[in-house]
């Protein structure tokens, strides 16, 4: 089991608070991989240790696709050009470099943590490890068509697919601590080029609306083979907070009082805007919350 984390400079600081509480909480793996543009690689040198690696995104990615220069973006994006499909942006090729490193790093499982990923709990992931099946996250019928954005991701993966594209609403597989096979993926890129005719890279450059994890998602359940190595869960053991209004260290809080006793950690989306000191600051003041009652429950013990 390895963890895979695609992450670029902007997030940097978020990305130190991911992997200090992956140090902290995480157990059962044996990597930590932090995927990064070639020009970030200074940025992010420093979190190289004997258990997380930090590897360029060129590593991942065909010769023909190439970053543009820093001082051509758009919405302060960064983009990759090519002659065989127009350019991609940072967050296209994040989704890339997934599914390339999924498929030849040397593990048989991966957990995918994006960088506003913070664990506040453990979670040790031996139960993960192969030939253990993983969880696949499912969601039934939460794709509408009020969801534009997410019902073309439908459409698109089963048109890279090769399946029939199914009416709405539909199965949605998004979410956070995404866990993937090797082989599956590599099987989901060999049915992507038959489908298409094209290596799995250009035709997701070509048809650039499309979301890797609905991919995956939809791909595992076409597949009865491949669906025997995941178990469909309806969530995963986070909490996740999408929306754009930046959060309170109050409302971080509360949300931190919702999280159920299985849940192990939460995802503020880097877009809300929110400091990463007032994460820091929920987080403290959430250990030291929970730092008497686990005190107390010890005591009772030792007086039992």
């Amino acid at each position: 089991m390895a963890l895979l984390t695609p992450t670029y400079g902007r997030d940097l600081e978020l990305c130190t608070l991911l992997c200090e509480s992956v140090d902290r909480h995480v157990t059962s793996f044996s990597k930590h991989y932090l995927l990064v543009p070639d020009c970030d690689l200074s940025l992010f040198s420093h979190f190289e240790s004997e258990r997380r690696t930090v590897l360029p995104a060129s590593m991942f990615l065909p010769g023909w696709l190439r970053p543009l220069p820093r001082i051509i973006q758009r919405k302060r994006r960064q983009y990759w050009w090519s002659l065989r499909a127009k350019p991609a942006s940072g967050w296209h090729v994040q989704q890339l470099i997934k599914i390339a490193a999924t498929m030849s790093l040397p593990h048989e499982r991966y957990c995918i943590l994006d960088s506003d990923i913070v664990f506040f709990r453990d979670f040790d992931l031996a139960r993960f490890e192969y030939p253990n099946s993983i969880p696949l996250l499912k969601m039934p019928d939460e794709v509408t068509p009020k969801q534009i954005r997410h019902a073309r991701w439908v459409e698109t993966s089963h048109q890279l697919l090769g399946l029939p594209v199914p009416s709405l609403p539909a199965a949605d597989f998004i979410g956070h601590i995404i866990f993937w096979d090797r082989q599956t993926a590599r099987a989901m890129a060999a049915k992507i080029e038959t489908a298409t005719r094209l290596h799995w890279v250009e035709a997701l450059c070509r048809t650039r609306e499309f979301s890797e994890y609905m991919l995956y998602g939809y791909f595992v359940q076409s597949d009865q083979a491949l669906s025997d190595r995941h178990t469909v869960t309806p969530r995963t053991q986070c909490i996740s907070y999408w929306d754009q209004p930046r959060l309170s260290k109050s409302e971080l809080n509360q949300l931190l009082c919702r999280a159920g006793k299985d849940d192990v950690a939460f995802s503020v989306a880097s877009f809300s805007g929110t400091p990463v000191q007032t994460i820091r600051d929920a987080i403290e003041e959430n250990e030291v919350a929970r730092t008497p009652a686990a005190v107390t429950r010890e005591t009772a013990g030792v007086v039992a």
